[in-house]
């Protein structure tokens, strides 16, 4: 494969291919918010609590996944680590039907933390490759692109399942408290769980294809592993990756930023259902509404950024925006308060597109293993939702003050990083 110098334009072909991946990344991960709601029924859980740990599967693959990432891309390249990666999300697919026919819940989650497996592969690939195949200070803008193609699948995604999988389970619900057996009620559940064979038979079948046709695209390479030469011309004369402090402030910058985009997008079903007087048709695809404001937000980010606002500042004023609109959120009711939900999707569409390549900026040679350092801060969404569903199932707190508590740490630890954080440790 040819190598792609950090240049001075964006490189086409690797910019399409990006949005196509970023587009099945979307599919998958925001799937979880239809797959939330369908596994508290299907499974027959008594908890939210218990619901959430389909976040906790997904995302923390991310976390234990991310360096070993990063060793498989230096051993395979970067070609065949992308093909890798769709085949593993491929396998996770499968895997639902062994859990659907055991009516397994582990079985269910081993699933998701398999796809999410796959997609930590994926992100630590394709982010540091759409960070330099252009100009690193218009890579939000290019991220932007590439995030408009993720949620525009992740929109797509909850609407499809939430007719597939949800609009059955809301079904099955009335049959389930007028159930007069235990083996009536099994059954009812069983026929629950075969719903999942469709849509994830098909989507392993694409991943399949997709796959076999990326083997054969020839796709260039980057050479991050140069050291990066600065402005001045001089090499960088830092030896270890630990001599990058903005790099690790950006990683718990990227767990807040997930954690509330998670909290945003996956958690408004439920915290929807608390509300109570939210249309039900509203609560089967209130993952696409949220989805729907990033896409705006996206859209801005595309035609602001950098021409007139920078990433810094577009990071904090998205961050003040998603302070106001959480204090809304929980000092409204009804839809009005759900409405304000949604709209988080709108402050939190240019946290990531900012963030991430605040964070690996000037890294050099550190780029690729600083890069899966990044995305082992895509573990908030694993660990937030479990916070939240712990404040509002054992400690009783109101929902939406659980959902305040949550929130606010997020936001002012990423407004500390779009002032100070990604600074630290520059040269003078």
């Amino acid at each position: 494969m040819t190598s792609i110098p950090n240049q001075n334009r964006t490189a086409l072909l690797p910019m399409i291919i990006c949005c196509a991946f970023f587009f099945i990344l979307g599919f998958v991960t925001w799937a979880n918010g239809s797959l939330i709601p369908f596994a508290k029924k299907a499974f027959d859980l008594e908890t939210d609590l218990q619901a959430f740990l389909v976040t906790f599967a997904s995302y923390i693959a991310y976390f234990f996944l991310a360096i070993p990432s990063s060793w498989i891309l230096k051993k395979i390249g970067f070609h065949n680590g992308l093909v890798a990666s769709v085949v593993v999300l491929g396998l996770g697919s499968l895997l639902f039907i062994p859990a659907a026919e055991q009516s397994s819940y582990i079985l269910f989650l081993t699933a998701i933390f398999v796809q999410g497996s796959g997609m930590a592969l994926l992100q630590t690939a394709v982010n540091p490759y759409l960070s330099i195949i252009g100009p690193i200070d218009s890579a939000a803008q290019r991220i932007s692109i590439a995030g408009f193609c993720n949620k525009t699948a992740g929109i797509i995604a909850p609407i499809v399942l939430g007719a597939l999988l949800l609009k059955g389970a809301n079904a099955a619900e009335a049959r389930l408290a007028s159930a007069a057996t235990e083996a009536e009620k099994q059954s009812i559940l069983n026929e629950l769980l075969d719903q999942l064979h469709t849509p994830y038979i098909a989507l392993a079948v694409f991943l399949g294809v997709f796959a076999l046709l990326l083997k054969f695209v020839k796709l260039p390479e980057v050479n991050v592993d140069e050291e990066e030469v600065s402005e001045t011309g001089a090499s960088t004369s830092r030896k270890t990756i630990f001599n990058y402090p903005h790099l690790f402030l950006g990683s718990l910058a990227i767990f807040f930023c997930v954690a509330v985009e998670v909290m945003a997008g996956d958690i408004i079903g439920t915290y929807a259902r608390e509300l109570g007087t939210v249309p039900q048709v509203f609560r089967d695809n209130a993952t696409a509404f949220t989805l729907g404001f990033m896409l705006v937000g996206y859209l801005i980010g595309m035609t602001t950024i950098p021409k007139f606002i920078s990433q810094q500042k577009a990071l904090m004023v998205c961050t003040i925006v998603g302070i106001l609109f959480t204090v809304l959120s929980v000092f409204t009711s009804g839809v009005i308060s759900f409405w304000f939900v949604a709209l988080l999707g709108l402050a939190n569409s240019l946290m990531w597109p900012a963030i991430f390549p605040l964070g690996i900026k000037g890294l050099g040679k550190f780029t690729k293993t600083g890069s899966a350092i990044m995305i082992m801060g895509i573990a908030g969404g694993a660990i937030w939702p479990l916070v939240y569903g712990f404040m509002k199932d054992k400690l009783h707190i109101d929902f939406q003050h659980a959902f305040l508590y949550a929130m606010l740490p997020g936001y002012l630890y990423i407004i500390y990083f779009a002032t100070k954080g990604h600074k630290a440790g520059a040269k003078s």
